[in-house]
């Protein structure tokens, strides 16, 4: 039985992709979950297969058997610098082919849906917030129409636009998940201050600003999340769905 909460928050991070042995979106989600997002936030995590038919049916599950109140996808952008917040979810053009060798018979999400999906979450308004020295953080419209953009179209559209998606650096200074974790959990804080409060400025009040300063002592060198991500790269590896 889950322990009580006032949110349930879902990050589902992928598996296992070209020359990721340990997908670093992966490595980013449980590191969120070691850290948390705050008092009475229930977070849950689950390792996505690159692959489009097994990830479709585990989003779905996901909202209709947790019934999260908001989800946040974990993906990474290969030889990106900067961490990107993903404004749209696509639901056709997906002719690459996945893990298996296979891709979308329809090249679609959804037979029927919306063309676009949007997150109810304004991207613009969180990344402004984020753009200092060490944060390189944007948001974008385009996904990318893999993987990532077809999983997301698919929350998006199970969870009523309740949902995000971050593509994390495989690159840069940033991309490593002692420094992404403490950032994505002031995003991710942000975004759900922003759900609960749309009518306000992004980090305005509950303390929203003093975790933008915490997060920016955090990038200089978190070192207990640093040992404890250590240990976790260093003992068994996940199972793979």
């Amino acid at each position: 039985m889950r322990p009580h909460c006032d949110w349930y928050t879902s990050i589902p991070g992928f598996g296992p992709f070209r020359e990721f042995l340990v997908n670093p979106s992966w490595k980013v989600a449980q590191g969120l979950k070691l850290v948390g997002l705050g008092k009475k936030i229930d977070v849950y995590i689950k390792e996505l297969p690159v692959n489009y038919v097994k990830s479709k049916q585990i989003v779905a599950d996901l909202w209709q058997t947790l019934h999260p109140k908001f989800a946040v996808h974990l993906g990474v952008a290969r030889g990106s610098s900067i961490v990107m917040l993903e404004q749209r979810g696509k639901n056709s053009g997906y002719r690459d082919r996945d893990v298996c060798g296979f891709c979308p018979e329809s090249h679609c999400c959804i037979q029927a849906g919306p063309e676009n999906l949007d997150s109810i979450i304004d991207m613009r308004r969180v990344s402004k917030h984020f753009r200092q020295p060490g944060m390189e953080v944007i948001s974008s419209r385009d996904a990318g129409r893999y993987l990532c953009d077809f999983t997301y179209y698919c929350s998006l559209y199970h969870g009523q636009r309740r949902a995000a998606l971050v593509h994390v650096p495989s690159a840069g200074s940033l991309a490593s998940a002692e420094r992404l974790v403490p950032l994505l959990q002031a995003l991710i804080q942000s975004m759900l201050h922003q759900l609960e409060n749309p009518s306000e400025t992004c980090l305005k009040s509950c303390g929203q600003r003093e975790a933008l300063y915490e997060c920016l002592a955090s990038l200089h060198f978190a070192t207990r999340l640093e040992i404890s991500i250590k240990s976790l790269q260093q003992g068994r590896p996940s199972a793979v769905a």
